[in-house]
């Protein structure tokens, strides 16, 4: 690989996640974009987190999208950042960016497929967390 790969911090993975959901469908949609800053301004485990970040972190991901295994790379900066104490939490916020839009596509839903797997989630906790994110993003 070509890439002079960073070191990501905890919540740079997180990010990371969040970011790589919105760009497996080779779209970076708005709704998702203002989901991930939201969620970063929102949710406690950012709480020091320096929100510049993101675009630096979701550089990194589209660069690492567009190497051969640049999949395997990401998940192997986000393992090495991640405490498996963050692992679900990671899920939740992949999922809640994947419904920000109102629709999860075949790309997202298969990136989701391959965090569980790499995370090795139980299914039925992954179903938990999935019906609340599409609950929490259900329009009239």
């Amino acid at each position: 690989m070509s890439l002079d790969l960073p070191s990501f911090s905890p919540c740079d993975a997180l990010v990371a996640v969040m970011v790589a959901v919105s760009a497996s469908d080779h779209n970076l949609r708005t709704a998702e974009m203002v989901a991930i800053e939201r969620i970063v301004n929102h949710t406690p485990v950012f709480a020091n987190y320096d929100i510049d970040r993101i675009r630096a972190v979701s550089q990194t991901v589209m660069s690492l999208f567009e190497e051969e295994d640049g999949l395997d790379a990401l998940f192997g900066l986000v393992r090495d950042a991640l405490p498996a104490a963050l692992f679900d939490t990671a899920y939740v916020l992949a999922c809640d960016v994947a419904s920000a839009d109102g629709r999860i596509s075949d790309g997202e839903l298969q990136l989701l497929t391959e965090i569980r797997g790499e995370f090795d989630l139980d299914r039925l906790h992954a179903a938990a967390i999935e019906l609340a994110a599409k609950a929490r993003h259900r329009t009239l």
